[in-house]
């Protein structure tokens, strides 16, 4: 097998079966959350994926109790203090969603626990999604004090409807994995138990199929994606711009001190 995963310091990189590549978010005692270093890796990793002829498809799970609770706060406020992290991350938020839907092989996302942003983006712009019964879902980016970008307007809408991504996208209300798969936001939803092993039946499956067939069904079906493309950019920059304000500010001050936030009132917006 190839040994061009070596230098990927965020997973467990493993084939459970040939032609199957599995990687394992392995911050466990974090929840799997992700540094610069694991941002940067979650985002271009899937370029190695692509180019990699020793693999059909790849399952992304999480390690512990968690899929992955996105960007750890010492990320987050570099991006709201620091324009050149801003800036860096702008990129990366856009090429992370960008090679998942360019990436030919098949992803299969097996999402055991909490998902929260770059990891919620590659949970569910995963080909085929499948969560554990007592997982629960969010987007929590109005709660902090941004505009929800990264991933949720290019995909949302599409998966569940406009109705349904404005509640959950504007109020950062939870879904339980039962009605994630109820209103199409995501594949499946299975037993907690039973989820890992589906995961790599649903990767076998793909693995055994035709792989060019596949590969091209997958191309033409993320057009769809490809067309919200503009939409998606313009969320990603109100998204940046968002962390530059004091919205964005008293939003990480209230994460960090788990109390609801107080945002300041009187927009001109």
């Amino acid at each position: 097998m190839s040994n061009r995963y070596a230098k990927y310091e965020t997973f467990i990189v493993d084939y459970p079966e040939p032609r199957i590549l599995r990687l394992t978010f392995n911050k466990p005692e974090r929840l799997n959350a992700l540094d610069r270093v694991g941002h940067r890796e979650l985002t271009y990793i899937w370029r190695d994926v692509d180019d990699d002829p020793d693999i059909d498809c790849v399952i992304l799970t999480g390690k512990g109790r968690a899929f992955s609770a996105g960007g750890d706060f010492d990320m987050i406020q570099q991006i709201v203090s620091e324009e050149n992290v801003r800036h860096a991350i702008w990129k990366e938020a856009r090429d992370l969603v960008y090679n998942l839907i360019n990436c030919g092989k098949p992803i299969v996302s097996a999402i055991n626990g909490p998902a929260v942003g770059a990891g919620l983006v590659a949970a569910l712009l995963a080909d085929i999604s499948i969560v554990g019964r007592s997982v629960s879902i969010t987007d929590g980016h109005t709660r902090l004090g941004v505009a929800a970008g990264d991933h949720a307007v290019i995909i949302w809408p599409l998966l569940c409807g406009m109705a349904k991504a404005k509640y959950y996208l504007l109020t950062c209300d939870r879904l339980s994995g039962e009605e994630a798969e109820r209103i199409g936001l995501v594949s499946l939803c299975v037993e907690d138990a039973d989820l890992q092993e589906r995961a790599l039946s649903v990767a076998r499956a793909l693995a055994n199929g035709a792989p060019n067939a596949i590969r091209w069904t997958k191309y033409a079906l993320n057009n769809w994606l490809r067309m919200a493309g503009p939409s998606f950019d313009a969320s990603t920059a109100l998204e940046m711009l968002g962390f530059a304000s004091s919205e964005a500010v008293e939003g990480l001050a209230a994460l960090q001190a788990k109390r609801p936030p107080s945002f300041p009132k009187g927009s001109p917006v």
